[in-house]
Parts: structure tokens; sequence; C-alpha cells
């Protein structure tokens, strides 16, 4: 390897650490929690049908509807779609999410869990002029 090499792979690390640092240092970290006060918003067919306070404690909800089952799992300030009917199940594979913005969707059962704060407030992302 010559001298060139070791100094472009030295400024691409220094590069990358850059950007990381401040995500590791900063302790602003959004996770659901004790202090959270999350909930998960439940719509099925675009309608509300549950909110659920997300706790430490496990807890299940059944969804069921004429077009299949799904079966949610809240637990650890967080939730998941734990079983499901549909014939693809790619609702399983989105896990375990605990932040605010964050979904589950299963299209065949027409189900969408959206995690919020339970403040009912949205906060704002940005102004524009």
């Amino acid at each position: 390897m010559k001298r060139a090499d070791v100094l472009l792979i030295s400024i691409v690390l220094v590069a990358a650490l850059a950007f990381l640092a401040p995500r590791w240092f900063s302790g602003n970290d959004d996770k659901g929690g004790p202090g959270q006060n999350l909930v998960a918003n439940v719509t099925v067919d675009g309608e509300l049908f549950r909110t659920i306070q997300l706790t430490k404690e496990e807890q299940t909800i059944e969804i069921r509807t004429d077009r299949g089952y799904n079966l949610l799992k809240v637990h650890d300030y967080g939730i998941e779609m734990y079983e499901a009917d549909c014939p693809d199940e790619v609702c399983l594979g989105f896990g375990h999410i605990t932040r605010p913005k964050q979904t589950i969707v299963c299209l065949p059962h027409r189900v969408l869990v959206e995690i919020a704060s339970s403040a009912g407030e949205d906060e704002v992302d940005a102004y524009v002029q």
C-alpha cells in the first residue's frame, strides 16, 4: 500500500467519524421510554380503530376484519405486528417500532399503526416563507 492510499483512507475515516460523532454524543435520543408518553394510533380501512398507550408491560391487541386477522404486541415502550394471516406477511418485517412517526402497514388488511405523541400536538418540522 502506498503512502497516498493510506492518506486517502485516513481522510475518509475522519470524515465518516465527523458525521457520526454528533449523533453518539448528543444524547438526544427520541426513543420511547418512561418519560416519552407515546401512543400508537391503529387505523383500519382509513378509520381510527384504537389508540394504545405504549408501556413497558406486555399486552396484545387483536384486529379481526372481513379482510383478515392481525395481532399487535405492545412491550418495552413500543409496538410490533406479531402475527398476521395475510399472504405476503410483509407487515411482520417492520419489527418493533419505538419512535414517533414510525409506522407498520399491512396493505392486504388495510391496517396502519403509527406512533405519535400522546399530547396530540404535532411538532413543527420547518417554517417556510
